[in-house]
């Protein structure tokens, strides 16, 4: 798991299962702000078919931060919403992971929270696949 994966996991994460695994973890690292947790708004751009032209779908809320560890190590953080301590706690993590913590971090939060994320994707494309409505055209012989 690259540097990209875990920002875009924390990134994605539900608050809750975050704060839970960060508990977890028993961590309280000494930190200073760089940028204190604010809120914002970001344009989301779209694309017809994934592949056609930009457009503006629409505006969401994110919040974002950035620390600095005792080590040195730099954290940045953006999640979805208004959830300031989300921020801070995915800011704490990333910089971890830059450190001598990183297997601790990696192993009892980023993978317990891919496996609890890739669930709860599964569940939710399962129920979606259970309404699933298949149509189908009869050829009759008629020429």
């Amino acid at each position: 798991m690259d540097r990209k994966d875990w920002m875009g996991l924390l990134a994605r994460a539900p608050a809750d299962i975050l704060a839970d695994l960060w508990d977890g973890l028993g961590l309280s690292p000494a930190y200073r702000w760089l940028r204190a947790p604010e809120v914002g708004g970001v344009m989301v751009q779209g694309r017809a078919g994934g592949t056609g032209a930009p457009f503006n779908l629409g505006e969401m809320t994110v919040t974002r931060c950035a620390l600095t560890l005792a080590d040195g190590a730099v954290g940045h953080a953006y999640v979805q919403g208004r959830d300031k301590r989300q921020a801070e706690q995915a800011a704490l993590v990333d910089a971890l992971m830059q450190g001598p913590e990183a297997g601790r971090v990696r192993g009892g939060l980023l993978e317990p929270l891919a496996a609890q994320m890739q669930a709860r994707d599964s569940t939710r494309a399962a129920k979606a696949a259970a309404t699933k409505v298949e149509f189908f055209t009869l050829v009759r012989g008629d020429d």
